[in-house]
């Protein structure tokens, strides 16, 4: 299973492994996070842990640290196949028999003896979803940031702006555009935080052994040390409160991007017309006149598969006795899935922010005459203030 060498070029019948490149991919995997979510990426990342595993005892002394060293060099992605790792993980209901099969043909005696020292295969699926996790969560942590500064922008120019305010989706009294930016700026804002708080708090190694009973608490410490993940006090085989609180923690941020894409839908829509999407827009295949919301659509679509995502992560927390029998396994695409959804909304969520053109005159006509903005206004100074 060990290769050589891994071609990159695709025939016209072999379907893509990257997320980004599939027809759809420019819609439901925008931005970097994606590219942390597919096939090849968590590959990488049980790469990765088993390294950084060998390294770990190798700290301890329990191996030679040649032999640490040899299997680090053996975990290169590109020396494995990933569509025959892909046939074995259908024969052993797990991924990680097969690799470190291919893991230890690749590095021989007398190294090969001490790859997967210790470990279950959950505890290399879970700390490499993990690892995935963290690495997914940077770029998608910027693209929030972006997005919530564009918003903080609009904010701020259009604290005094009046628009309409609207509940029941009918119109209500006068407010402002800046206020109506500035609830968009905090909502982002949090989902941020706390995706960075479960980035740095959450996020843990797993290292429990067969039955979650393995004691080595140096050689945990040392893995986590390794891969920036934080260590747990006891293995979390069949507590799954992490990756639960991961997918609620993405989910809240979806919604984020969801309540903002909403409103600039209906403000965009021709009847109202005070905000407008910038850049090229969308074009309809039937009416040439029409020109569509294309990034307020995306980020609607990608933040809409967030809660069945979710729901699953949490519905698999139900888990039998030390490791379970099926649940484990379903959170595996839902979590990578979720990441790269969440991923692509709040990229899509920038884009729209950063390009978003406003009609201010358009407001004020539809606000009807002279409203009193100065509360609206200092609860856009007090919004913006509290950002970190």
């Amino acid at each position: 299973m060990a290769t050589d060498s891994t071609s990159t070029s695709k025939g016209p019948g072999r379907p893509s492994s990257s997320p980004s490149e599939r027809l759809l991919g420019g819609i439901f995997a925008r931005g970097e996070a994606a590219a942390e979510t597919g096939d090849e990426a968590l590959l990488g990342a049980m790469l990765d842990v088993e390294a950084a595993l060998a390294r770990a005892w190798a700290r301890t002394g329990a191996i030679p640290a040649g032999d640490a060293d040899a299997i680090a060099a053996a975990c290169d992605p590109a020396r494995f196949d990933v569509a025959a790792l892909g046939a074995e993980a259908a024969r052993h209901a797990q991924p990680v028999v097969g690799l470190v099969a291919a893991l230890r043909a690749a590095v021989g005696p007398p190294a090969d003896e001490h790859v997967h020292r210790g470990a279950t295969s959950q505890d290399v699926l879970d700390t490499a979803l993990m690892l995935v996790a963290r690495r997914a969560l940077a770029p998608l942590a910027g693209d929030l940031r972006a997005a919530a500064d564009a918003c903080a922008a609009l904010a701020r120019e259009h604290a005094r702006t009046p628009i309409a305010g609207r509940t029941l989706l009918q119109q209500a009294l006068p407010t402002t555009f800046g206020l109506k930016a500035a609830g968009w700026t905090v909502a982002l804002d949090d989902a941020r935080a706390e995706l960075m708080r479960v980035r740095a708090e959450v996020l843990a190694v797993q290292l429990g052994g067969p039955v979650g009973a393995l004691d080595a608490p140096e050689v945990a410490a040392a893995l986590g040390k390794e891969l920036g993940l934080a260590v747990p006090p006891i293995p979390w085989h069949a507590d799954r409160r992490r990756p639960a609180q991961l997918a609620a923690a993405l989910g809240v941020a979806a919604g984020a991007v969801a309540k903002l894409a909403r409103d600039v839908t209906l403000l965009a829509q021709d009847e109202v017309a005070e905000v407008r999407e910038g850049g090229a827009g969308g074009r309809s295949s039937a009416m040439a006149h029409k020109r569509n919301p294309v990034a307020s659509v995306s980020a609607l679509a990608c933040a809409q598969r967030a809660p069945g995502l979710v729901a699953t992560l949490l519905g698999a927390m139900g888990q039998e006795h030390e490791r379970a029998a099926g649940a484990w396994q379903a959170e595996w695409e839902p979590l990578l899935e979720l990441l790269r959804v969440t991923g692509s909304a709040a990229a899509w969520a920038r884009d729209l922010l950063e390009h978003l053109q406003v009609d201010t005159v358009r407001m004020a006509e539809l606000a009807g005459p002279d409203p009193d903005l100065g509360v609206a206004a200092e609860l856009v100074n007090r919004a913006l203030a509290t950002r970190g």
